[in-house]
């Protein structure tokens, strides 16, 4: 963190502390209501300043994380992990949901989308000779 920045636009700092693939994606996500400073919803254009409280929800995960360092600069994800510190909180809540996820499968996960394939077809021409 060689360089020093006053502040940062908050959609630049997700995309630097790799929250978001993209700044666009880290854009809709803001403007989407995914992401809140200090507790209220924000603009990807905001300013964001060292010892703020973000908290971020990518999915089924949700981080809250106080910002430790600004960065308009994507980096490798050892350094952007220096950016922030996330709560003790957060990161239980999110370990336990991944446990929950690992031992508890959604039913409809196996279910295929799109047309059958051949396979398929065949079990069920056998599914319906047998009525």
């Amino acid at each position: 963190m060689a360089e020093e920045v006053q502040s940062v636009r908050l959609d630049k700092w997700l995309w630097a502390a790799r929250f978001f693939k993209s700044r666009s994606l880290a854009t809709d996500a803001i403007e989407l209501g995914r992401v809140h400073v200090n507790g209220s919803r924000v603009k990807p254009a905001r300013s964001i300043k060292v010892g703020e409280k973000v908290q971020v929800q990518r999915g089924h995960e949700r981080l809250e994380v106080f910002v430790r360092f600004l960065s308009d600069v994507r980096r490798s994800a050892s350094l952007a992990q220096l950016l922030y510190d996330e709560t003790l909180e957060s990161r239980a809540a999110r370990e336990e949901a991944s446990e929950r996820r690992k031992l508890f499968s959604e039913p409809a996960q196996g279910i295929r989308k799109g047309r059958p394939t051949k396979r398929d077809r065949r079990q069920i021409e056998r599914f319906a000779k047998d009525d």
